[in-house]
C-alpha cells in the first residue's frame, strides 16, 4: 500500500505526531541549556549517547538535568531566542491543519521551552518534561510524569484514542532512539535525518533536512 494511503484514503482524519528536538526545530534544548551552566561538553556527550540507543534515555535525562542544577527559571527565555524552526515545518504543519489532520508534539525536552515556541503554530497536543523549581532555581531534577520512550508512545496512542482516530491514520516522525516505541505503535513512521537505531525502526527515511517534504508522503 502506497504511504499516502495510509493517511488519506477516504478522507479519513489522521494525526501527525512529531518529535521536537532536532525534528521540529533544529536545536537540542537541553544542550542550550547546558551553554548557560557551562556543561555544554558533558551533556551534549550523554544526548548522543541516548540518541544512540547507547544509554536508557530515562536515565540519560537524570544524568543531564542534574547537571542544570543551580539555574535561573529566566534561562527558559534566553534559550527560547536561540531556537529555530526546521525548514519546511509551517508548511507541514498548514498542510496538516488544511487537510482535517491533527498535531501532536512529544519531546524528552521540557514544556518550559516548547509551550511559547508552539504558541505561533496549530498545535492540538503536546507532552514534554518539566523541569522542577524550588526557591527561585533548577533543582537538577524533574517534576510529574517521563515523557521517554515508552511516554511518546503512550501519548500517540492516547490522542488516537481521545480522538477516535484508528492507529493506522497516525503518524510518528522522530529521529532517536527515544522515538522507537513510538514509531512501533504509528500506522506510518519516518526517520528524519535520524540516527542509525530510529532509521533502522522507521517505515521510511528523510535525510534532506526539509520537513515539507512529508506533504507528498503524505499525500495532501
Amino acid at each position: 500500500m502506497p504511504y499516502s494511503e495510509r493517511v488519506s484514503r477516504n478522507n479519513k482524519p489522521f494525526l501527525v505526531v512529531m518529535d521536537v528536538d532536532s525534528t521540529l526545530i533544529n536545536e537540542e534544548v537541553i544542550e542550550l541549556l547546558a551553554d548557560l551552566a557551562g556543561m555544554r561538553t558533558e551533556i551534549a556527550s550523554i544526548t548522543e549517547k541516548a540518541m544512540q540507543g547507547e544509554i536508557e534515555f530515562t536515565e540519560s535525562l537524570k544524568m543531564r538535568v542534574s547537571l542544570l542544577k543551580g539555574l535561573a527559571p529566566e534561562c527558559h527565555s534566553r534559550v527560547l531566542s536561540q531556537i529555530s524552526l526546521t525548514q519546511g515545518a509551517e508548511k507541514l504543519v498548514n498542510a496538516v491543519k488544511n487537510a482535517g489532520g491533527y498535531l501532536g508534539l512529544v519531546s524528552g525536552g521540557f514544556i518550559e521551552v516548547i509551550k511559547p515556541l508552539i504558541k505561533g503554530l496549530d498545535i492540538d497536543f503536546c507532552a514534554a518534561n518539566q523541569l522542577e523549581i524550588s526557591e527561585g532555581f533548577l533543582t537538577g531534577k524533574t517534576t510529574g510524569e517521563v515523557i521517554d520512550r515508552a511516554g511518546k508512545a503512550k501519548a500517540l496512542k492516547n490522542w488516537a484514542n481521545q480522538l477516535k482516530i484508528p492507529i493506522s491514520q497516525t503518524i510518528a516522525i522522530g529521529d532517536g532512539a527515544n522515538d522507537i516505541e513510538m514509531f512501533a505503535a504509528a500506522g506510518l513512521s519516518i526517520a528524519f535525518n535520524a540516527k542509525p537505531l530510529a532509521r533502522k525502526a522507521a517505515h521510511l527515511v528523510i535525510d534532506n533536512r526539509d520537513l515539507s517534504q512529508i506533504i507528498s508522503v503524505l499525500g495532501i
